[in-house]
């Protein structure tokens, strides 16, 4: 017959899974936070995408060169989510193998091992591609020389 688990077993498995789970609300803010830039961008492609057929030689171009950027920080920021929800269903799964483990008195310490590190390598690689994107962004921020109005600067100090 099925016995239960007494309360102090529940709570030493409550217990366990604690690290992981604020580890969850880490990976949970920084899908947050990629979210809100892919959607910033996607919204920053559109407006160009409109501007495009209405614009010519020089001023195209720049549009051109900015819509591949958009579309390569896209493409970076969803990787990035993709990591980044992995890692999150990776210490899911972590935290449920830890609370059987406790509970049903199973020997699994080595797949839970893995399956943090697993987890964490996720999430060291979603911090990467989003380091990668933020210097992508970077790039496309870049103010041209004729905006800065720098000979206009010079002259006034001469």
């Amino acid at each position: 017959m099925f016995s239960t688990p007494a309360i102090s077993t529940i709570q030493q498995a409550i217990q366990l899974s604690l690290s992981p789970v604020f580890m969850l609300a880490g990976i949970g803010a920084l899908i947050n936070v990629l979210a809100g830039r892919l959607s910033r961008v996607v919204d920053r492609a559109r407006a160009l995408e409109d501007l495009h057929p209405r614009t010519q030689g020089r001023e195209h171009e720049r549009h051109v060169r900015e819509l591949r950027l958009l579309d390569r920080r896209m493409s970076v920021i969803n990787g990035s989510l993709v990591l980044g929800v992995s890692s999150a269903i990776m210490t899911c799964i972590l935290v449920a193998m830890m609370f059987l483990a406790e509970l049903v008195k199973l020997h699994i310490g080595t797949a839970i091992a893995l399956s943090f590190i697993v987890a964490m390598g996720l999430l060291v690689a979603a911090l990467a591609a989003f380091l990668i994107e933020v210097r992508l962004s970077l790039s496309a921020i870049r103010i041209r020389r004729d905006l800065l109005e720098l000979e206009l600067e010079r002259d006034r100090r001469e």
